[in-house]
């Protein structure tokens, strides 16, 4: 098993203990959070980057060095609401995506240090109360390139990246998530199946390479509409059995759709997963303008039926989701008992 020990140098409970014992929170939206602060160009770079040759608004991710405290901040801000689990800052933080802002070289720093803020704040709150430790799960994102499908609409079997370099990006996400101290890898918001299997054999290769206990892996998908199908076209068994192979912690969804919609999906994959189920929807579906307008109490209504049924064991919230949705969640699902584990029986299952 794997032990959490805080700063005063004791076991703690580990997730798995946690798991069986009640729902888990993990957080809200870090970039809702990050808008709040209405940052500038010149907050994005700070002193190090005021010279860069890019803009650099809008890289969330590199706050982690040009704005810790804000980002630690928010990490404060979700572990006072109740969270249990919080997520590092490093959403695209592997060198495709940075390659959008020409910083592929700072994509392993970046992890690093938001494993790090988000560890700080963490183990503060396991020290203050060791009966409820605080976990951290390293951010993996699907990045901004598909593996799946073609970027060129006239050439389908085009593909702007290869599988060996999404796994080399993802392989290095990890080792920094890993080395700055994460507790679980999250490979979160999945759309393209394809990237997330090369985030998987990035994390199995990492654990082999560097001989050590691997780390639990939580994976999320995202059910784009109405169809009950990801972007790249897999229904949610299918998806469920492309990825079961890692033996992942936890299979969920999270994104695209607020709770309301996402129901139906998360009875379903209730029903067919071996492991624990993880939830966070969006703060409803976004408005003319794009934002979200969904109540904090609304949206622990929903998740509270859900918690009923025993369709959950990990809830939270993703876009426009906030500390208030997060502590408001918490309150309605904190009596209830979490979705035992079935007892599946071992048989061979193909996808497609």
């Amino acid at each position: 098993m794997i032990f959490n020990v805080n700063e005063g140098g004791f076991n703690m409970k580990t997730i798995q203990d946690c798991l069986k014992e009640r729902i888990l929170i993990i957080d809200g939206a870090m970039g809702t959070m990050i808008q709040r602060h209405k940052l500038e160009e010149k907050d994005y770079r700070g002193q190090r980057f005021a010279d860069w040759p890019s803009d650099l608004k809008g890289n969330n991710d590199l706050l982690c060095l040009t704005q810790p405290d804000i980002i630690e901040g928010i990490h404060r801000e979700y572990l006072d609401a109740g969270a249990d689990i919080i997520e590092t800052n490093t959403f695209n933080a592997q060198v495709i995506s940075m390659a959008d802002y020409h910083m592929e070289s700072l994509a392993y720093e970046i992890n690093v240090a938001a494993a790090r803020i988000a560890k700080k704040a963490a183990a503060d709150y396991t020290s203050r109360n060791p009966g409820k430790p605080r976990f951290v799960a390293g951010a993996i994102g699907p990045m901004n390139k598909t593996l799946s499908l073609s970027p060129d609409v006239n050439n389908p079997g085009f593909r702007a990246v290869s599988f060996d370099e999404v796994a080399g990006a993802y392989y290095e996400q990890v080792k920094g998530l890993v080395e700055g101290g994460v507790d679980l890898l999250l490979i979160e918001t999945i759309f393209d199946t394809l990237n997330a299997k090369a985030a998987i054999f990035a994390i199995k290769k990492f654990f082999r390479d560097a001989k050590q206990k691997e780390l639990p892996i939580l994976i999320s998908g995202t059910i784009t509409d109405a169809s009950g199908r990801t972007l790249s076209g897999q229904t949610l068994e299918a998806f469920y059995v492309s990825v079961m192979h890692a033996r992942p912690l936890s299979i969920g969804l999270n994104c695209a759709l607020g709770a309301q919609e996402m129901r139906s999906h998360i009875e379903e994959l209730s029903q067919i997963a071996a492991c624990y189920t993880s939830a966070y929807p969006n703060a409803g579906l976004p408005n003319a303008m794009g934002e979200y307008d969904e109540q904090p109490e609304q949206t622990a209504h929903f998740i509270e039926e859900w918690a009923e049924n025993g369709f959950v064991n990990i809830v939270g919230g993703c876009c426009g989701t906030t500390p208030d949705h997060i502590r408001h969640i918490a309150e309605h699902v904190a009596t209830i008992k979490p979705r035992p584990l079935p007892v599946v029986e071992s048989v061979l299952e193909t996808s497609s």
